[in-house]
């Protein structure tokens, strides 16, 4: 199944972080998001997010692993997924994003799959999960 949605960032909060044992040319940097999202992806995430980034230039790399709360079609539980992508200031590439294996709750117990993320020109933020749910009998069964 492909759900899709956008999501706006409620709350980017920088973490302290030590000095690095190793320094590079790229600043290293932590921080704690909270995002809400709308569409066939309805709810909430807390996301744990690093990177290296040149503010000015828009070039660097994150790696984000987000705590999912909400439904997916209606299907309501929570879940974990991670991911991470390139930017160069004029481009966003090398995506990476997948559900987190045995991470599901609820009605999305059991949840597989991966997904991406873009970001318009206008700056809107979409989101899609290419996922799979384990069959059930009864009321959980997935539709679509």
């Amino acid at each position: 199944m492909r759900a899709t949605g956008t999501f706006h960032v409620a709350d980017f909060t920088p973490a302290p972080v030590p000095a690095p044992a190793v320094e590079t040319a790229l600043p290293v940097g932590v921080a704690t998001m909270r995002k809400q999202y709308e569409g066939e992806i309805t709810g909430h995430s807390a996301t744990l997010f690093t990177a290296a980034f040149d503010q000015p230039s828009g070039t660097g790399t994150y790696v984000a692993m987000e705590s999912f709360e909400g439904a997916l079609h209606g299907r309501s539980g929570a879940f974990n997924f991670a991911h991470s992508a390139t930017t160069t200031g004029a481009d966003r590439r090398d995506a990476f994003f997948v559900i987190v294996p045995a991470s599901g709750t609820g009605a999305l117990a059991g949840i597989s799959g991966t997904g991406g993320i873009a970001v318009d020109a206008d700056g809107t933020h979409r989101i899609w999960f290419a996922y799979e749910l384990p069959e059930h009998d009864g009321p959980l069964a997935a539709e679509g």
